[in-house]
């Protein structure tokens, strides 16, 4: 069947991963992971300024429209770069990146800003798979991977724990036929 109706793609900017994702995703957005890129920043600020950049950064994903998400991007790439002239380029080459998100749902904003939910699940199935340590086979490995991800998906379509509301979904997928059932009986 394969994957479609794929929208954002949100993961870190590691080059071979985006450049696979602009050739292979057609259409969809790509959300750099604010948590990566504030470690990035981290990487060309001293130790002693972290919490202040990282706080002000912050306040780019705290903003109540995707105009002003972009505005404020704009103002703090000025503010730190006055201090920062690197976190400012950096700021500035990743706007498009960064504020993606802001072209979506406002009740999807802070679940699409990072890669929290992804890594969440690896941690999960780091958890399992530590727990039993060794498998007979690589099949083995692959049931409890697949049974860890069938159960996250039956608590993100249950009530009301759903990850993204049927409500905010309709706004992306207007078109009941594009779609898939949240669970088939098949």
């Amino acid at each position: 069947m394969g994957l479609s109706g794929v929208r954002p793609v949100i993961s870190d900017s590691h080059s071979g991963l985006v450049k696979a994702i602009r050739k292979v995703m057609l259409g969809a957005a790509w959300q750099r992971c604010r948590v990566h890129f504030v470690r990035n920043v981290f990487a060309v600020i001293p130790k002693g300024s972290a919490e202040m950049v990282a706080a002000t950064i912050r306040t780019v994903f705290a903003q109540p429209t995707a105009d002003a998400v972009r505005t404020q991007l704009d103002t703090v790439a000025d503010m730190l770069g006055r201090q920062f002239p690197k976190v400012r380029e950096m700021l500035l080459e990743a706007k498009e990146d960064l504020t993606a998100f802001a072209d979506f749902p406002h009740q999807h904003w802070k679940k699409i800003q990072s890669t929290n939910p992804l890594e969440r699940l690896n941690r999960e199935i780091k958890r399992r798979t530590d727990v039993v340590q060794v498998f007979p086979n690589p099949t083995a490995v692959l049931r409890l991977a697949t049974a860890v991800l069938a159960e996250l998906h039956d608590e993100w379509i249950a009530f009301p724990r759903r990850y993204l509301s049927n409500e905010s979904m309709d706004a992306l997928y207007p078109d009941d036929t594009t779609v898939l059932p949240a669970a088939s009986n098949d």
